[in-house]
């Protein structure tokens, strides 16, 4: 295990599927509100990482600004060689259909298309053929084989969060960003899709970026970066769950 403090960027862009390089994010108001400070952090890829830190740390705008879903105030984002921090929509869109998956908290589903158009959605939007056995088998792997004629209503809120891993991981994206992407699900469904997750960087090499506050699911990653107060303050290296609990204390407690 090593605990390493630093704000530079780990590797070179080509080696890096994100980049970070003095990203800050301000949100205007009667008093402006910091939620990242010149953050620079380098996300290697076929890597699996964790985000964690105290409420209001500023995990779920880095992980937007990452992603490309939000536009930081400065500082510069890249998807692998492409600065997505320049672009401007339409184009922006189009790269993150192409690369990215995102799982958010609120599921996103529509409600109107069944759970099998649900996971399918985002190739078709992107103008890909769907991977149609791959889908099917991601849907068997997060529990959901015999319901993909469901609609979201039809599911509990721990089956609609599966959907929305399954859509995300289906469409083999360059990066999967998971904004507490266990949060709704009991123990056992949890750890069936961070083994899932896991193997879909040990496998398929992908990377995977992921902002939770559980311990045990921080554990699966490959290293957890920790943030507090919108600054980077250290990174673990093939982290335990005691080493993520003592860790994230010390942080509550400042």
């Amino acid at each position: 295990m090593r605990l390493i403090f630093t704000q530079e960027a780990s590797n070179s862009k080509n080696e890096n599927a994100v980049s970070l390089h003095a990203v800050s994010k301000i949100y205007k108001g009667k008093v402006d509100y910091k939620a990242l400070q010149e953050v620079s952090f380098g996300f290697s890829k076929g890597t699996f990482t964790a985000v964690m830190g105290p409420s209001g740390s500023g995990k779920s705008t880095l992980l937007h600004c990452a992603a490309g879903l939000d536009r930081p105030t400065s500082g510069q984002v890249m998807l692998g060689d492409i600065d997505i921090s320049q672009l401007r929509e339409p184009k922006l869109t189009k790269i993150r259909r192409k690369k990215v998956g995102f799982v958010f908290q609120a599921f996103n589903l529509i409600d109107s298309l069944s759970v099998w158009q649900n996971v399918l959605l985002p190739q078709r939007l992107a103008g890909i053929r769907p991977d149609r056995k791959w889908a099917k088998e991601v849907l068997r792997r997060v529990g959901l084989a015999g319901r993909e004629h469901n609609k979201p209503s039809q599911l509990s809120g721990g089956e609609q969060q599966r959907v929305a891993i399954a859509r995300a991981l289906a469409s083999r994206p360059e990066v999967l960003f998971g904004d507490e992407p266990t949060g709704a699900l009991d123990l056992r469904t949890g750890m069936d899709v961070l083994q899932l997750i896991r193997q879909s960087v040990d496998q398929e090499g992908q990377t995977v970026i992921m902002v939770t506050h559980d311990a045990a699911a921080a554990a699966w990653a490959d290293q957890v970066v920790f943030l507090a107060d919108g600054q980077l303050q250290g990174t673990l290296t093939r982290p335990t769950i005691q080493q993520v609990s003592t860790r994230m204390m010390e942080l509550s407690a400042r």
